[in-house]
Parts: structure tokens; C-alpha cells; sequence
């Protein structure tokens, strides 16, 4: 891993603990509960993209909490500034990570594999 990735890690790992702070700070409920699940920084870390969890949001609500976001996103950067003493943050973009869906999905479908073989391994056994 070279110095530069190193570097880029570091502000990734910092800006998932400070966010949820700056987010909490804020009066709208719609986002001072967001967790954060990922932050991705660019090659030169002028840039971040923020992945949110959507658990308790349906779209709707995810639309408008996006929306809120970008409002409070310059809030958010002199937040993250201030608190480390940074000369400048990355520019935030939010999005919700469907990510864990997927995942959770994925599992349910090979517990439904798993249980058609064991019954079909126990139907076959019976002929036996």
C-alpha cells in the first residue's frame, strides 16, 4: 500500500466517525439519525462519497433526506474541517447503501437452497 492510499484510508476512516457527529448536531429528524456505512474519497480526496444505511426509510423519505442533505453538506464539510483542523474537506456526496439489502437477500435465497436439498436428501434417504 503506498503512502498516498495510506493517507486516503486514513480520512476515509476519520470522516465515517465525524459525520455521524455533524449529522447529529442537526435539528431535522429525517437526518440526525443516519448511520454511516462507508466513505469512499477520490485519488486526491477532494471528493467523498458518503453511503448511508436505509433502515427505517422507505423511498420517499430517502429522496427527502437526500435532498436535506445536499442542503446541509457545506454545514457538514466545516464540521469535519474544524473538528480535525484540516485546511479543507472533501466535497460530500450522499447516497443510501442498498448494499446490506442485497446481501440480506442473497442470504435468504441459499437458506431456501439449503432447506429444498435437506429435503430432498431426506426424501431420497426414505426411498432407501
Amino acid at each position: 500500500m503506498t503512502h498516498e492510499e495510506i493517507k486516503r484510508h486514513r480520512v476515509e476512516s476519520v470522516l465515517k466517525e465525524i459525520i455521524p457527529e455533524a449529522l447529529g448536531t442537526l435539528d431535522d429528524e429525517r437526518i440526525n439519525g443516519l448511520s454511516v456505512t462507508d466513505v469512499i474519497c477520490s485519488k486526491g480526496r477532494s471528493d467523498a462519497k458518503i453511503y448511508l444505511d436505509t433502515s427505517f426509510l422507505n423511498e420517499k423519505e430517502q429522496g427527502e433526506a437526500l435532498r436535506q442533505l445536499r442542503i446541509v453538506a457545506g454545514y457538514i464539510q466545516n464540521h469535519c474541517k474544524q473538528s480535525e483542523g484540516w485546511f479543507k474537506a472533501p466535497r460530500f456526496t450522499f447516497e443510501f447503501d442498498h448494499q446490506l439489502e442485497k446481501v440480506s437477500r442473497i442470504e435468504d435465497l441459499f437458506k431456501q437452497i439449503e432447506s429444498r436439498n435437506t429435503g430432498n436428501i431426506e426424501e431420497s434417504n426414505d426411498e432407501s
